[in-house]
């Protein structure tokens, strides 16, 4: 804004005098009241400083504080009245513009507030002459503040001109003033509004918005250009991204853009000047088109005869533009224009049009069948119409005529997925968005070949083969895994980035949860390359060109290196891997532990509804610690590189990637989400909450830039796979496909395929209810020195096992407010339980079967103790299930003496310790004869166990029991714990409070509630209390016996 130059003082008896220069004195002026400008006098006098000092009001304005005005408007300077000077050269004063000062403020909040503030300095200094002080422009700024404003300015106003004012100056009221009315979070806003402009009318509207808030950032002009172009229209960024010279700052695009603009609305009939937004709409009709096709008896809406406008079921169709250069063809039916995208430009036959029936939505789209096209192409206006996500193209695709010339639409920069139905088929086809003319949509060469249609062309119909060859089938699924959103429902599109390659395809950002690669001392780091095939050579040198391209990986000059080599996949194809091995023997292990499968199934109870989502390359999508991104290096026949993600092998990376998942989920992980590494399973109860939690889950992962694979995820269902078990609103239940491979396991002919097998099969044991006795033969064959023998035994055994695993029963979820219910048995020389609860059918259901082998010692017990031993190998086992149960637990046991063992007086040491581990456990124990104990009885009872003989027994040298006569018996043991009580001060309180508790104040009652006395010992929550010295002695003793001790 042009600054006026500086005006003289206050007039002066002596410049009234006229100079010597000939021309006519005027007077000055004289001081008016403050709030009206002056009228104009005429030409100052000579410029003679006079007068009292003052402050320049023209250095008010400035709407910011921090910025100061031109030193050209400084005040003239003080002094005694000097002699006139004459001057030869006196350039006239600017005429006082006549403003009115800008109304009230009345306190409205943001940019309105900032602006106000800036017209009103600006009007001061078009008038200063009236405000030879700061002090006078203070009080026509607060004087001018109404209603809240007001309010605020009343007690500036007040103090002002006293010591105690805080407003001293105009650079103290912008502060006050911008503090108070100001929007302190003004650039954030900002960035929020230019983010989502885009272009809904003319491009010169666009730009002033856009240059508005252009104006409160600061960004660069990178990143100016790049949102200006990315809310054009589709057309103009079409245009603009086909120029030979691109635009290289924002001032050179937005003209391009304003001229494409302007010429698109030339074009279609529109004013550059006209709001309305730019036309994308292919089959407008004009009123002149409606009139021909009424007097040429053709349906008003499609141009087609044979049918009349209510009954027209096509919709609206424009008549075709011809090319320049093209001959129109004029039928009986209308005007028809040849189609562009690779179609042979001789022929002259009548289109083949279907109509096709889009998802969720009810009118039907005429689309082209030309298997002249190579691909298949949607126009934008129906992309934008049926509301179909975009998705970027890694590269631009050049549409090309047989004749070698390419259309005015130039390259093409997106493509969309729709899913739609066709001759009672649903069909998902990938579309590369393009103007395809007067058709929605065009179906290519590819789709044909993909779907080999049986195609009439007489009657130009179309029909799908009710057997469909099984190479097609293959190339559907192939097909399939391309599209991005393919089996995401539409509601989660806005999600498209999650599930876009093209996005995954980049460098991810810097975390906190970098992978670190810290060094042990000494050892190995280099190891020789593999040999590799010719073919596998080829993979590898695209592989390497994929990864570099992506910025997944560089070349590096590091002084150690591992050696690549490809593995097997599920699938039969093969996956290059680098082998770690070394570098992992060096590595500082990562202890960060990853989530136990079965604890992570105990959540999932009550759930009805599952979403599951896998990251695609989940490791890759964690970047490596600067500084340690050598240690990755790897080397290849072409060369040495280093990654700079996190990759498979890494020892360290599972335990990175779970503290990395858990971390960003934390506060949903057990309430909504469970999570085992890059398998995500989302589970709620109800459709409502479920979608809420799905689009929770899907914001985060777009957020922090995670993907996911969209054929490998599943949405609202009611039974998924999640690792290896099927999860129903049910139970869980094993995979088909798992089932499948137990049944064709072929037989074992050595050590290794037992290994393999039983592997495989451990993990599936919480299924099999003796899962611990069908394999003990199969174990056996697997020890250190065991000759192979595979007999009758050993068959059976495998058979038996696998049938097993076949027929295994669905596992319900444990739900913690039913009563738990523990049926045990042990015999011999293994124990069996099943853990139930009861369900709506009022029977007991199973929620998981145990079946060990008593190893060791444990053999040697009597049948009292291994029964009581099942017991407590049940409640370890099943531990997060049955401790601080609502209901007690009710064990089932066939052992009569078991019933009263809880209420015992006096137990052995192996007993007391038994009793202490339980003791946290709320349960009771039911004697069930072992007639009605079937199913666990089974488990301990079978035939290849029943004639296992125990473990050959040791005598111990008569040595290690020199000092057996000096070990306490249990009564004394219990009598020294009894007089250490009275002994123990800390103990009077509790002891006073139990002899006699009825008159104790409630507080004491609250306070001791957990402590009791029983046959004279001292119980805490059901354990013994011990003094410290008791402990010690007994721990101190020469010879410490212990049961287990074989």
């Amino acid at each position: 804004m042009a600054t006026p130059p500086a005006r003289p003082g206050p007039p002066h008896p002596e410049e009234q005098k006229p100079p010597a220069v000939k021309e006519t004195p005027r007077a000055a002026p004289k001081a008016k009241p403050i709030g009206k400008a002056q009228p104009f006098l005429g030409a100052p006098a000579p410029i003679i400083s006079t007068g009292a000092p003052r402050r320049n009001p023209l250095s008010l304005f400035n709407p910011y504080p921090s910025s100061s005005f031109p030193s050209g408007l400084a005040p003239a300077p003080q002094g005694p009245p000097p002699v006139p000077v004459i001057t030869l050269a006196q350039p006239p004063a600017p005429s006082i513009v006549k403003v009115d000062h800008p109304d009230a403020f009345k306190g409205k909040i943001g940019s309105e507030a900032k602006q106000w503030l800036t017209r009103m300095l600006a009007w001061v200094c078009l008038n200063q002459r009236q405000f030879p002080l700061d002090m006078e422009v203070l009080s026509f700024l607060l004087m001018n503040m109404t209603e809240a404003a007001g309010a605020w300015a009343h007690p500036y106003l007040d103090q002002l001109g006293s010591h105690r004012a805080i407003i001293q100056s105009v650079d103290d009221f912008k502060i006050e003033f911008l503090a108070a009315f100001g929007d302190l979070d003004a650039t954030r806003a900002a960035e929020q509004k230019i983010t989502s402009l885009t272009q809904t009318s003319t491009c010169a509207k666009y730009i002033t918005k856009f240059r508005t808030l252009q104006m409160e950032l600061d960004w660069n002009n990178a990143a100016l250009r790049g949102q200006f172009a990315q809310g054009l229209h589709w057309e103009v960024q079409k245009q603009i991204a086909t120029r030979e010279r691109q635009p290289h700052t924002l001032r050179e695009l937005q003209d391009a853009a304003l001229i494409i603009d302007n010429a698109l609305r030339a074009s279609t009939g529109q004013q550059a000047t006209k709001t309305g937004p730019l036309s994308s709409d292919p089959n407008y009709v004009s009123e002149e088109e409606r009139n021909r096709r009424r007097t040429e008896g053709l349906c008003v809406k499609c141009s087609k005869a044979g049918h009349k406008f209510a009954k027209c079921r096509t919709g609206w169709k424009a008549t075709p533009k011809e090319d320049k250069g093209k001959a129109k063809e004029t039928t009986k039916t209308g005007k028809d224009s040849k189609y562009q995208l690779g179609k042979d430009t001789n022929r002259i036959a009548p289109l083949f049009t279907i109509p096709i029936q889009p998802e969720k939505q009810v009118e039907t789209l005429e689309v082209l069948i030309d298997s002249g096209a190579t691909s298949s192409f949607l126009h934008p206006h129906t992309a934008e119409l049926l509301r179909l996500p975009l998705i970027d193209l890694p590269i631009p695709r050049i549409v090309t005529m047989l004749n070698g010339s390419s259309p005015q639409a130039g390259k093409i920069w997106k493509k969309a997925v729709l899913t739609f139905s066709l001759d009672g088929k649903r069909i998902t086809e990938t579309f590369l968005i393009c103007n395809t003319g007067s058709h929605a949509a065009i179906l290519g060469l590819k789709w044909l070949e993909a779907h080999n249609p049986d195609i009439d062309w007489n009657t130009r119909t179309l029909t799908f083969p009710h057997t469909t060859p099984k190479h097609v089938a293959i190339a559907e699924e192939e097909e399939a895994d391309k599209n991005p959103l393919e089996g995401v429902p539409s509601k989660y599109h806005q999600y498209a980035k999650v599930f876009g390659e093209e996005e995954f395809n980049k460098l991810p950002p810097h975390r906190h949860y970098n992978i670190g690669i810290e060094l042990t001392e000494e050892g190995p780091l280099n190891s020789p390359l593999y040999s590799m095939t010719n073919a596998e050579s080829a993979t590898l040198k695209d592989w390497l060109r994929d990864k570099l391209k992506a910025g997944k990986i560089c070349p590096s000059k590091s002084s150690i290196s591992s050696p690549v080599m490809f593995v097997p996949k599920k699938d039969g194809s093969r996956r290059l891997v680098v082998d770690y091995h070394r570098l992992n023997n060096r590595t500082k292990k990562n202890v960060y532990l990853l989530p136990r499968p079965d604890d992570l199934m105990a959540q999932l109870h009550g759930a009805k509804i599952f979403t599951k989502l896998d990251l695609q390359w989940g490791y890759n999508n964690v970047q490596v610690k600067e500084g340690d991104k050598w240690k990755t290096a790897f080397r290849t026949k072409y060369g040495l590189y280093e990654s700079l993600v996190m990759t498979f092998g890494l020892t360290n990376a599972p335990a990175s990637f779970q503290h990395f998942m858990n971390n960003l989920f934390k506060d949903l992980l057990d309430v909504c989400v469970i999570i085992y590494l890059d398998d995500i399973l989302i589970y709620s109860k109800d459709d409502a909450s479920h979608a809420q939690h799905v689009h929770e889950v899907l914001k985060r992962l777009m957020d922090n830039q995670l993907f996911c694979k969209a054929s490998k995820c599943t949405f609202h269902v009611t039974s998924v796979e999640y690792l290896g078990i099927i999860v129903s609103d049910k139970g869980f239940s094993l995979d088909k496909l798992k089932i499948q491979a137990v049944q064709e396991w072929p037989t074992p002919t050595k050590v290794k395929e037992v290994q393999s097998f039983l592997g495989f099969a451990n993990f599936l044991r919480q299924f099999v209810a003796n899962f611990s006795h069908m394999t003990r033969l199969l174990h056996n064959l697997v020890k250190k020195d065991t000759p192979w023998k595979w007999d009758a035994k050993e068959q059976e055994a495998f058979q038996g096992l696998k049938d097993a695993i076949t027929n295994a029963p669905v596992l319900c979820h444990a739900d913690p407010t039913k009563p738990y219910f523990l049926e045990t048995d042990a015999l011999g020389t293994a124990l069996g339980s099943i853990l139930s609860q009861r369900q709506e059918d009022g029977r007991l259901h199973p929620l998981g079967f145990l079946s060990e082998s008593f190893k060791g010692a444990k053999q040697n017990y009597n049948t009292h103790d291994k029964e009581l031993l099942a017991i407590i190998c049940s409640f370890e086992y099943w531990r997060i299930f049955l401790e601080g149960t609502a209901h007690p637990v009710t064990v089932f046991t066939n052992h009569h003496n078991l019933e009263y063992w809880k209420e015992s007086q006096t137990f052995n040491r192996c007993h007391a310790r038994w009793h202490l581990l339980l003791a946290g456990y709320n349960f009771q124990i039911i004697y069930r004869p072992g007639k009605q104990l079937g199913k666990p009885d089974a488990l301990s009872r079978r035939l290849d166990h029943a004639n296992i003989l125990p473990a050959a027994q040791t005598m111990l040298p008569d040595s290690i029991f020199a000092n057996v006569a000096l070990i306490t018996p249990e009564k004394e043991l219990q009598r020294q714990i009894k007089l250490s009580l009275n002994q123990d001060k800390s103990l009077e309180e509790i002891l006073q409070f139990l002899q006699n508790n009825s008159k104790a104040p409630p507080s004491i009652k609250r306070a001791f509630r957990d402590y009791k006395m029983e046959a004279g010992l001292l119980f805490y929550q059901g354990r013994i209390v011990v003094v410290l010295d008791v402990c010690k002695d007994v721990e101190g003793a020469g010879a410490c016996g212990h049961v287990d001790v074989q």
